[in-house]
């Protein structure tokens, strides 16, 4: 397996990359690489990686321990447990846990120093984006409550609650090092990216750094196997992996098939992505037959590397869930003029305009990208620039059911209303 990753990991540029697969009991590791580029430290099985939005399976599993235990509930109103929330709209853990619960995508850029409570006490009161429980639409806010969740009822800041209360038994190393993010160019040698832009209010969402290693026995903790085994019961653990977006108006498009109260759903195999700066990684759990994957990448086409990985893979007989990155509007139709506008979801927002029968996007004030559209209204971006190339933008445009006019756009999972 470490020639397969090295090989992998040279055709995508990526400077150093890690992975587990445990199987028929057995947990195997590969690594390759170096934490830095050009620095001479090579990656080894301890390495921690940023794991980006693959902390969101960690906060969500600090939630799940607190249900276990009965000092919360998945489906009664959260303002029951966090009082801050008494002078706003009403949702449930279960809501927060899975993007369900209509809140905005991201935090506005915080001021140095502000705690999660603060934050909490400021924007409690904000309308919800969405009408909770009616649309999928993935929220980083929703995890900083979790995590305020967290904090309120063990007293721990989030934190040291993940240590406690996951990473050691899971038989993480604290002490390991940690590989750098990358900027992987198809001309030059990748950049190194010195810090991760995750502000600490947003590391409940986002902040954790840990290896493939510790990502596949996290997994097989939530099958009641190896070290964290004992973790959670199995009833618990299904209830974090229960689809809750069947049914719903608007779901997980371009992200997984499905979302459950921390996890997300790939056909039989549940799991997360995460992406950081210039760092990717992946984990999978099977639980028909109790196997699980991880990928932890240290260069922005880490995700190319994963769908190398799962390709070659499947060669051996392992068919690993997955949600195609690559697709979407592949067929491509002269676009719909009325796709055109701005479109919002709290403070993060994009453009579409209309030029010379194409439709270009900009996302958050970044430079337009042309939209390759589907019949369906689904879309993607140009994804040139081969194996080293950064993942497209996977989204659609979205018609009210009532009216039929073309009022929203979801773009990454992300659920955007168009403005007036």
């Amino acid at each position: 397996m470490n020639d397969l990753l090295a090989e992998l990991a040279l055709l995508h540029g990526v400077p150093g990359a890690q992975v587990a697969v445990w199987r028929d009991g057995l947990l195997r590791t590969a690594e390759t690489g170096e934490e830095e580029a050009g620095s001479g430290r090579p990656v080894t099985v301890e390495t921690a990686f940023p794991l980006g939005s693959l902390t969101k399976p960690f906060t969500a599993t600090l939630a799940a321990l607190l249900v276990a235990d009965g000092d919360v509930d998945l489906d009664e109103p959260l303002a029951e447990q966090l009082g801050e929330l008494r002078a706003g709209p009403e949702f449930t853990l279960r809501q927060v846990l899975s993007h369900t619960a209509g809140l905005a995508a991201n935090t506005a850029e915080p001021p140095v120093g502000t705690t999660r409570a603060r934050w909490l006490a400021r924007h409690a009161a904000e309308p919800v984006v969405h009408e909770p429980g009616t649309v999928f639409s993935y929220s980083n806010p929703g995890y900083v409550i979790a995590g305020r969740l967290v904090e309120e009822i063990t007293g721990l800041d989030w934190a040291e609650a993940v240590r406690t209360m996951l990473l050691r038994p899971l038989g993480h190393d604290a002490a390991a090092p940690t590989a750098l993010g990358h900027l992987v160019r198809p001309d030059a040698p990748p950049r190194p990216i010195r810090e991760q832009s995750v502000p600490p209010l947003e590391d409940p969402a986002a902040g954790l750094r840990v290896s493939a290693r510790d990502l596949a026995v996290f997994g097989a903790a939530h099958l009641g196997l190896g070290p964290g085994g004992g973790l959670l019961d199995a009833a618990t653990a299904r209830a974090m992996r229960e689809d809750v977006t069947e049914g719903l108006a608007v779901g997980a498009h371009g992200l997984a098939d499905g979302w459950g109260a921390g996890w997300s759903r790939y056909g039989a195999w549940f799991g997360h992505d995460g992406t950081g700066d210039g760092a990717w990684s992946h984990l999978r759990v099977d639980p028909s037959t109790r196997t699980v994957v991880a990928l932890t990448a240290n260069g922005s086409s880490g995700a190319r590397l994963w769908e190398s990985l799962l390709g070659r893979l499947r060669g051996t007989g392992l068919e690993v869930g997955d949600h195609p990155r690559d697709t979407g509007g592949a067929e491509s139709v002269p676009a719909p003029q009325e796709c055109a506008g701005h479109y919002a979801n709290g403070d993060w927002s994009c453009r579409v305009e209309a030029e010379d029968g194409d439709l270009l996007l900009s996302v958050a004030g970044a430079a337009p990208v042309r939209l390759l559209v589907g019949e369906d209204l689904s879309f993607r971006t140009p994804s040139g620039g081969g194996p080293r190339a950064a993942m497209p933008y996977l989204g659609r445009f979205l018609r009210d059911p009532a009216t039929g006019a073309l009022d929203r756009v979801q773009i990454t999972g992300r659920l955007c209303v168009r403005r007036k």
